[in-house]
């Protein structure tokens, strides 16, 4: 015999997750990922960097709240989730002006080595630098909501793969693993399998398109300093931050690909490592780890949330296209207000929606094919 729940989340990653924290105690919830961890996929292989000036309009909006709901939870935390670390962007004059946003402003060549010696002269001649960028721990915010979310009565399932999935009547009814699910709601948190997951709903696909992005831990030489700041290129071909003693490093490539447990291809590293090698000070001496994760991304690069409006208590949460985690409390906020407030959850229904900017409703696209 199915279970029957207000809201069934298909993806346990930052989403999925941040958003069964949000609606925890509020209405019934399952939480349900294919993998035997939460998490396995592309949220425990990020950059763990919220970045104000990083994305679209729209996306740095919600980094800022995600920001001001992160600050408020880190009170009630024995480990702080944020600490707070600049994002520099470096390249020509063009392309730094190009790419900067309201929340960089530039600085001189020379403040740009001072914040980074590690950074050769010649290998650029213009900066920007976001200082309200912040480093993200990752597992300690993973973990919160998952407790958060448990504390609330939400059922987490792993292991539990989708097979099946049907509109009946006024709900829908999913397989998944070996267990049965009722629910009013389905949340389609599945990241790189979103549109694989509508299909098997019996829902139009939107298109979305997983992109290949790799990182690596490094050993270095000559360790970057405490307090500097994340390094990215202008032209997206390189960024590292400071990991302890080693350096994190990434090639910030965007290759389609399918939805699959990606993996670092040969060579990727190398080249970057030999490039960095050749316009910092750093003394790359060896990879300690390297690691691919997939970033979804609609068309237009702006996260797809909201109900389907042709496939009733379908509700899209994906497409966050590499801003997971720093737009996920904001997003969270949000869809849990569209979810209880939209009559369909029967125990929380009529709740007030928390305020929305039209910059944020135009973000979260809350009737999606309308």
């Amino acid at each position: 015999m199915a279970a029957n729940y207000d809201v069934v989340i298909v993806g346990g990653g930052i989403a999925g997750l941040s958003l069964a924290s949000a609606l925890a105690g509020q209405c019934s919830v399952a939480l349900v990922e294919a993998e035997q961890t939460l998490a396995y996929h592309t949220s425990s292989r990020s950059a763990r960097q919220l970045i104000p000036s990083f994305g679209p309009a729209v996306v740095q909006e919600l980094t800022v709240r995600t920001l001001e709901l992160m600050v408020a939870r880190d009170a009630a935390l024995p480990v702080p989730v944020l600490e707070q670390r600049s994002f520099m962007l470096v390249g020509d004059e063009a392309t730094v002006k190009a790419e900067a946003s309201g929340h960089m402003h530039p600085i001189t060549h020379a403040g740009a080595l001072e914040l980074c010696p590690a950074l050769n002269p010649g290998s650029f001649t213009a900066a920007g630098l976001d200082t309200g960028s912040f480093a993200c721990n990752a597992p300690v915010l993973l973990e919160d909501h998952r407790q958060r979310a448990e504390a609330g009565g939400v059922d987490i399932i792993t292991g539990a793969r989708v097979h099946s999935a049907q509109r009946l009547g006024s709900g829908w009814q999913l397989g998944a693993g070996l267990e049965g699910f009722q629910s009013a709601v389905v949340v389609n948190a599945a990241g790189a399998w979103a549109d694989e997951l509508a299909v098997l709903s019996g829902v139009e696909k939107l298109g979305l398109q997983p992109f290949r992005r790799t990182a690596a831990i490094v050993d270095v030489e000559r360790p970057l300093a405490p307090g500097t700041p994340m390094v990215a290129a202008a032209d997206d071909s390189y960024y590292f931050r400071r990991e302890g003693e080693q350096v994190l490093i990434s090639p910030s490539e965007t290759v389609p690909s399918g939805p699959e447990d990606a993996q670092p291809r040969p060579g990727d590293v190398e080249e970057l490592v030999a490039r960095l090698n050749s316009i910092t000070s750093l003394g790359i001496r060896s990879v300690a780890k390297a690691w691919t994760g997939l970033r979804t991304e609609a068309a237009d690069g702006v996260p797809v949330v909201g109900f389907d409006a042709e496939a009733p208590g379908f509700y899209w949460l994906a497409g966050q296209g590499g801003y997971g985690f720093q737009t996920s409390s904001a997003i969270a906020e949000l869809a849990a207000a569209e979810i209880l407030g939209s009559g369909i959850v029967g125990p929380a229904s009529g709740i007030s929606p928390v305020s929305r900017t039209p910059g944020s409703l135009a973000a979260t696209r809350w009737s999606i094919r309308r």
